[in-house]
């Protein structure tokens, strides 16, 4: 019995030590993410960047950003990029995340169908646009996922005054899925979508959709980026995190943010620049 202990023992520490390099030579994170930055291509753009400079791999698990939230409160996470602000000043209060940085922004734009059954076309008002499509019974998908986009949208209908849940299942469509596929469900039921700018700019089943309302300042859709805290996740990856998020927060990074293109169109403006020189001034 003794001997099998000390066999056991042995076995464990020479596992131990044969463990101990790979992990030391480990230089790979995970990045909790939203969908619509992984859609757009950003990080096959930015990410060979960071790694010709670093070295480090840097794996993206993308969904959405209520899911991604609580990815990396269950620790399985180094960084957390993400598009809820007021989620995410949260989760750096209850300890999960060490600070948030603003570090990108774009729009959220409506998409719909030549027919415009709501009549918003061209229009700049979201609210009144919300108002209209649910005063027609206009079919709207909603992505339904507690995702930043879908947290937005939310406040939208609240402010609009209007409650879809009424019209659950008749002419508001819960996808229960990412931006992609419920663009996919949108245009293949002639039904109004809120999505991110750069999604739809990367989207290619558009068919005859066309976006029908933008520009309106509460369609804003900030980023942010936030080290998980090693206090809460002893595991992660604090050093190798911090030096991505440094990298995307530094000149280079914005840069690479900012150059990034679609057809010829920029989808996402860097400003973590910006934000470092309000709290400096």
């Amino acid at each position: 019995m003794m001997r099998m202990v000390v066999v056991a023992a042995v076995a464990a520490v020479v596992a131990g030590l044969s463990a101990a390099p790979a992990s030391a030579s480990d230089k790979s994170i995970i990045v909790q993410s939203t969908t619509s930055t992984a859609n757009s291509g950003l990080y096959d753009y930015i990410l060979p960047i960071f790694k010709k400079k670093t070295g480090v791999n840097v794996n993206v698990v993308a969904v959405g950003t209520g899911q991604a939230i609580k990815n990396a409160q269950n620790c399985d996470g180094d960084v957390l990029l993400v598009h809820a602000k007021s989620s995410e000043e949260k989760f750096v209060g209850e300890g999960y995340g060490v600070e948030r940085f603003d570090l990108m922004y774009n729009d959220f734009v409506f998409v719909g169908p030549p027919s415009d059954p709501a009549g918003i076309a061209g229009t700049n008002d979201a609210e009144a646009a919300m108002k209209a499509i649910a005063d027609k019974r206009a079919l709207f998908a909603s992505r339904g996922d507690d995702s930043g986009t879908h947290k937005k949208e939310r406040k939208l209908w609240e402010a609009a005054g209007v409650d879809p849940s009424r019209g659950s299942g008749k002419w508001y469509r819960e996808t229960g899925s990412g931006m992609g596929a419920t663009l996919n469900v949108g245009v293949g039921m002639g039904a109004y979508v809120m999505t991110d700018r750069a999604t739809w700019i990367s989207f290619k089943n558009r068919g005859d959709f066309k976006i029908v309302v933008e520009g309106d300042k509460n369609l804003f859709n900030q980023y942010g980026v936030i080290l998980v805290n090693q206090a809460k996740c002893p595991h992660v990856k604090s050093r190798l995190g911090q030096q991505f998020v440094n990298w995307l927060l530094s000149a280079e990074g914005q840069q690479a943010i900012g150059s990034y293109r679609r057809s010829g169109q920029q989808l996402f403006f860097p400003n973590a620049v910006q934000q470092a020189m309000e709290k400096s001034g």
